[in-house]
């Protein structure tokens, strides 16, 4: 894989962080700028909305830009963010702050994700992908860990901090890394390239809507649950709190797992990966629900999930990049609104079944459910969503995915 994918990793990473690591901060946050906790819960909801509407505004306002300008641009907009969050005293300029994060999480990651495919050869898309969003998973092993431990030791206001000089070595990287077309070309070539109203015309198109359709659910099942881990973990397998961070960790070394194996089957075998892993993504979830009581069962059964979500999900991802090919630079956007709408969504639902009165085994039951409904829509169409791919064969005329060199 060609290095400046690691390099875009490294950004993704500093995001994938930021997007998580509110969960462990919230009662401190709602503690420091004095409003209740449900309030600064709303921090997580803002990210989550800013993240689906900025995806396909973020990908228009940066089509016309060469990729390095808009990647190097959207990740000093996330590290001004956090500098301006970890400085401000009001709350409300702290929710602001997270949504303009947000839109500049959502356009990098919808260039990224554009600028990826560009850098390889069609049969290697999927692998690509995998390496991207392996700073995604690097970051629920390792950031989001991390930043708890950092907010308890020095307040949430170092997290911040710590988002936005990570940033600093990603913004070197990409200026060093990313490929720039000639002086006054776009991104993706654009006066040869499809018009606007055209790329957002393969919106239409039923499989890319089936695949985005896919991709949302898997990811809401996988978020309803991890959003509410620490309550499953300490309540319902009575675990003292310390063990949440190690659940957060088998849960970001399976999705790291996952996604590292779909990356190398999604381009070639993506019908196995679906038609296989999907059944067992949902046989784990209701196991989860099961056994959730027995903290070795559970705590297997977290970095299991966490691996099936992600080699499913991403492949799922991978193909919504496969359908949208036609849509050079508006592709990334709609796989990242997919991922987004599934994790504002799922959580959402998930909450709703605590206040009714379903405990803390309702946010796996919605997973489960989720994931039911993914599968009866996914098997019956398996050589429609994932037809066995050979060299090329995904590449439209007139898209050569190597152009970036």
């Amino acid at each position: 894989m060609p290095l400046p994918l690691y390099l875009l990793a490294v950004a993704v990473f500093a995001m994938g962080t930021s997007e998580f690591m509110l969960s462990g901060l919230v009662p401190d946050i709602a503690t420091d700028l004095k409003v209740p906790v449900g309030d600064a819960g709303f921090l997580t909801s803002a990210f989550a909305v800013g993240m689906v509407l900025g995806a396909p505004l973020m990908a228009v306002l940066a089509r016309r830009w060469p990729a390095r300008a808009g990647l190097l641009g959207f990740v000093l907009v996330f590290a001004a963010a956090h500098v301006a969050g970890a400085l401000t005293p009001s709350f409300p300029v702290l929710l602001s702050t997270r949504v303009i994060a947000a839109l500049a999480n959502a356009g990098f990651l919808a260039v990224a994700l554009s600028t990826a495919t560009t850098l390889v050869t069609a049969a290697r898309k999927g692998r690509a992908l995998a390496v991207l969003l392996s700073g995604t998973t690097v970051a629920t092993i390792a950031g989001v860990p991390g930043g708890a431990v950092l907010g308890t030791l020095l307040g949430w206001r170092a997290t911040f901090w710590a988002i936005a000089l990570l940033c600093l070595p990603a913004a070197f990287g990409i200026v060093r890394g990313i490929p720039d077309h000639a002086e006054g070309s776009t991104r993706d070539d654009a006066p040869a390239g499809p018009s606007l109203r055209t790329e957002i015309a393969q919106l239409a198109t039923p499989r890319l809507i089936l695949v985005m359709s896919l991709g949302a659910l898997v990811n809401a099942a996988t978020f309803a649950t991890f959003t509410f881990l620490a309550p499953i973990v300490t309540g319902t397998a009575g675990l003292d709190e310390l063990w949440v961070p190690v659940a957060l960790v088998l849960f970001g070394t399976g999705s790291f797992a996952g996604v590292t194996l779909a990356g190398r089957l999604s381009d070639r075998h993506p019908g196995i990966v679906i038609g296989v892993g999907g059944p067992a993504l949902l046989l784990g979830w209701t196991t989860s629900a099961i056994v959730a009581a027995q903290p070795v069962a559970l705590l297997a059964l977290v970095f299991v999930q966490g691996a099936l979500s992600f080699a499913v999900g991403s492949t799922l991802i991978a193909r919504v990049l496969h359908e949208s090919a036609g849509a050079p630079t508006m592709g990334g956007a709609y796989a990242t609104a997919a991922l987004n709408i599934g994790a504002a969504g799922g959580p959402a639902v998930a909450a709703a079944t605590l206040g009714a009165g379903a405990g803390d085994l309702g946010p796996i039951w919605v997973s489960a459910l989720l994931t039911v409904l993914a599968v009866l829509v996914a098997l019956p169409l398996l050589r429609v969503i994932a037809p066995q791919a050979g060299p090329g064969r995904e590449v439209p005329d007139g898209l050569d995915v190597r152009q970036a060199y």
